[in-house]
């Protein structure tokens, strides 16, 4: 099979997206699927790993969120592209312009389309201040997607979601962990000792984009009540964003460390104890996972991964949605109990070792496949009608 990805981002850049395209290439790799890459033109030229061939197309950032960029291209040149190597199918990453240029320049083409629902963009309508476009947002991704063969989610609660909008042909795929990168193993007493803590002191984490979609208001909320409770408690944050001076203002003793690279990272997570993540806007949140092979207690709301991996009171802790008074009592409540934390801290990274990467990958395999068959096999006037 030659698989082409259609992306706005992609490693080393450092978000869910980019981290789910590489593992999962990786992966594929291994079956023999030879990949093409469409994203935007990186800051560093550099090809994509695991990329057979590439086109790096122009790219602009979204007004008042300098950190996102998005792409954008003429679809004749997509389809110059797709004709020196056509592919036997494509995997539309992003519903934005550059993903909109690829749908109808693939329609044009005849070539089977996948689309991957990796961003809830109506939710961001409210976190940046613009709710009234929430509606036209859905209406826009139910027709994009409809105009697909398959849409993949990763959580059965966001395909049903999905369905109930309207849109046809949704089917589940997980993400998947690394459980070597991501263990108790990489704890590091000296990092610890940077941040002013002993062997027996509790830390809490959050790791993530500093941003308004990631409900830092609550997080800075319960960071104040658990420090209230357990006065020796430290707290770390990992990550950056818009939201960092404003964070930093209020939350004066919190550690701060920016973006850091993958091996600091997976020492943060395991020389922390409990994971704190208020966030409501990710279609899975792949630190969730991280967090919990690390061997971290996680306070979530109950949504996408915390809802599908997560047994409240078992191996971490979930509330309603929306619950802020829930959340912030059950991460203070949490961190008064260390033998309880321990005891999730155990199971969360048992859970979390069940989601293998490469089951993945033969799963995202044998959607490509399905995919394929299916669009070949429907009828020629329906397969390239255009939009």
């Amino acid at each position: 099979m030659r698989l082409c990805i259609v992306s706005e981002t992609w490693a080393p850049e450092i978000n869910g997206v980019a981290h789910t395209l590489s593992r999962l290439s990786r992966e594929l790799d291994r079956h023999q699927v030879r990949i093409d890459v469409i994203r935007p033109k990186p800051p560093l030229a550099a090809k994509a790993p695991q990329a057979m061939a590439e086109l790096q197309v122009s790219r602009f950032a979204i007004p008042g969120y300098r950190d996102v960029q998005v792409g954008f291209c003429r679809p004749a040149t997509l389809r110059k592209f797709w004709k020196a190597q056509r592919p036997d199918v494509i995997y539309l990453a992003t519903q934005g312009p550059l993903g909109w240029s690829a749908r109808l320049a693939a329609r044009q083409m005849g070539i089977p389309l996948v689309a991957g629902w990796h961003t809830n963009f109506d939710h961001y309508c409210g976190d940046y201040g613009v709710p009234w476009l929430a509606s036209a947002t859905r209406r826009y991704l139910r027709y994009f997607h409809n105009g697909c063969g398959l849409t993949l989610v990763p959580t059965q609660l966001q395909a049903s979601q999905l369905r109930q909008q309207g849109i046809n042909d949704v089917a589940v795929m997980s993400r998947g962990i690394d459980g070597e990168r991501f263990s108790p193993a990489h704890r590091d007493p000296e990092l610890r000792r940077a941040w002013g803590v002993s062997d027996h002191q509790p830390v809490a984490l959050y790791v993530g984009r500093l941003a308004a979609e990631k409900n830092l208001a609550l997080l800075q909320e319960t960071y104040h009540a658990m420090r209230n409770v357990r006065p020796d408690m430290a707290h770390v944050i990992v990550g950056d964003g818009p939201a960092k001076a404003q964070l930093e203002s209020a939350l004066p003793d919190v550690h701060f460390t920016g973006f850091i690279d993958p091996d600091a990272l997976a020492r943060h997570y395991a020389s922390a104890d409990l994971f704190i993540f208020p966030s409501l806007s990710e279609t899975w949140g792949n630190v969730v996972s991280e967090a919990m092979a690390s061997g971290l207690a996680v306070v979530a709301y109950r949504h996408a991964a915390s809802a599908e991996l997560i047994q409240s009171g078992y191996n971490g802790i979930t509330v309603p949605i929306n619950d802020a008074a829930a959340f912030c009592q059950a991460a203070v409540t949490l961190c008064q109990h260390p033998a309880d934390y321990a005891k999730y801290s155990r199971l969360a990274r048992l859970k979390a070792l069940e989601q293998s990467w490469a089951g993945i990958a033969r799963q995202f395999l044998d959607y490509l496949l399905k995919a394929q068959e299916a669009y070949h096999a429907t009828p020629s006037p329906r397969r390239i009608r255009s939009s």
